[in-house]
């Protein structure tokens, strides 16, 4: 749903209106934050003739490298990334800090900007500019992305703790698979936050109060990616050990075929044997020639099969 917000300061309490034409009318210095949740591009036309800003286009936020996510000028900061939806779509972000105004474009509802709107409307007095609001909103998603791990954590240990030889089938395998393209997802999400933190720690607009803020942050971030490794590795571990199970159960039909065919092998040779159509073979001859070579063949199958057992393969 499209949704223009604007956030601005008025008798010691952040206030909010979603009317384009108010902002024309106050006083520039008394807004914090103008978020873009879908609007029309007439909208961000008027924003970028009244702020002289660019707005991209999500096609372009989506193509822009790694290395250009982040940009500073003498007088703006444009940071580009990715926020994670509950179904692991990505949702580009464009965040434009000018005049210690924030600007936000979205085409999604991100509860993580639900509940930076509850931050800074409890504790207005902590958020004097748009550059905390960027803060605010970082270190929310950080927050968001560290309960998509442990979400994560907590299905791979379900799934490990029901991985046994008679559960290791294809549907298996494939949750496997999808946990890790998520896990991938989670990684790149979360170093994309870190390459934007680290960024700010060295721009002269973050205000000297937000320093701490930031490292805190960024502590977290190495933290949170620390947890990703591990749930990829016992992801590989769980996945290792699914295609041990597949080899054992491939090994138990290969080992019920080999000991079928090694019993049959003396039977099949004896019949072989008087299949043969030579003249001189007395024993066709004989009255009891036909029941000992059936018994022949039962004998051999027996001594084989209990040199099997003695051997403990079977």
């Amino acid at each position: 749903m499209a949704e223009l917000k604007l956030f601005y300061h008025k008798d010691n309490v952040i206030r909010l209106s979603r009317d384009l034409e108010f902002l024309k009318y106050h006083s520039i210095q008394s807004f914090l934050w103008i978020d873009l949740n879908d609007v029309d591009e007439e909208v961000e036309n008027e924003l970028e003739d009244y702020l002289k800003i660019y707005i991209q286009e999500e096609e372009e936020m989506i193509e822009i490298e790694m290395s250009s996510r982040y940009i500073e000028t003498s007088d703006t900061i444009v940071v580009n990334s990715n926020f994670l939806l509950s179904n692991y779509e990505r949702d580009p972000v464009s965040f434009i800090l000018k005049n210690n105004i924030l600007i936000t474009v979205r085409s999604e509802e991100l509860s993580s900007f639900h509940e930076t709107v509850k931050k800074i409307s409890a504790n207005p007095k902590n958020y004097p500019t748009g550059a905390h609001v960027l803060v605010a909103l970082l270190e929310t998603r950080v927050e968001f992305d560290a309960d998509m791990i442990e979400s994560m954590t907590q299905k791979i240990t379900q799934l490990s703790n029901t991985l046994t030889l008679q559960e290791a089938d294809e549907d298996l395998l494939t949750e496997i698979k999808d946990l890790q393209e998520k896990t991938m997802l989670l990684r790149e999400n979360i170093i994309d936050k870190q390459r934007t933190v680290s960024s700010m720690l060295r721009s002269e607009f973050m205000h000297s109060d937000l320093q701490p803020k930031l490292n805190i942050i960024l502590n977290d971030i190495s933290s949170l990616i620390e947890h990703v490794k591990f749930s990829f590795d016992r992801l590989d571990y769980l996945q290792d050990t699914f295609l041990g199970y597949v080899n054992i159960e491939q090994n138990k039909i290969i080992k019920i075929f080999t000991i079928v065919s090694v019993i049959f092998m003396p039977p099949t040779l004896i019949a072989s044997i008087y299949g043969m159509n030579f003249t001189l073979m007395p024993e066709l001859s004989s009255q009891y020639g036909y029941p000992i070579s059936i018994a022949l063949m039962i004998i051999s199958s027996l001594l084989i099969l209990m040199f099997f057992k003695k051997k403990k393969w079977l």
